[in-house]
């Protein structure tokens, strides 16, 4: 894809503000004609500029009170396994409903989890019954949130 453009960016600013917002709206706020605003989105979607549309649930609202980051350190070798560690861990992260961002990390760790569960039990129950049993992890440090100073899902355009 070619580089982004003012016009570009500030398209992509009002629908990281709101999703839904209307091609008429967004084409008064850029200045340009509704039809033009479209052709541009559907370019930006088709370039994969635009990955996705999705609906942000407050986890609070569904039940979902806590959050943990968990920083995960991997076993280097697994003579038993046949597939690498990392690689093993990588894909077993895919299966766990409550992280719901998983970062590789360099330094001391491996990597990064954030997980949203209801309460310390639940917290407690994902660690002793799937994380520290999976085969690659060898040790794991957390750190609960205990207040939101600033979550956004927008990129600085």
């Amino acid at each position: 894809m070619q580089a982004l453009d003012k016009l570009d960016r500030h398209i992509l600013r009002s629908l990281q503000a709101d999703g839904r917002a209307t091609y008429e709206l967004i084409a008064e706020a850029v200045g340009l004609s509704p039809s033009a605003v479209l052709r541009r989105v559907k370019r930006l979607e088709d370039a994969g500029v635009i990955d996705r549309y999705v609906a942000l649930v407050k986890p609070e609202a569904v039940g979902l009170g806590l959050t943990a980051y968990v920083n995960v350190r991997l076993e280097k070798h697994a003579e038993s396994a046949k597939r690498n560690p990392m690689d093993q861990f990588r894909a077993s992260v895919q299966g766990w409903p409550e992280v719901v961002e998983c970062a590789a990390l360099t330094g001391e760790m491996d990597f990064q989890l954030r997980l949203v569960v209801a309460d310390m039990a639940a917290y407690s129950r994902f660690m002793m019954d799937t994380l520290l049993k999976h085969p690659s992890v060898q040790d794991c440090k957390t750190s609960f949130v205990m207040d939101r100073v600033k979550s956004t899902t927008a990129l600085p355009l």
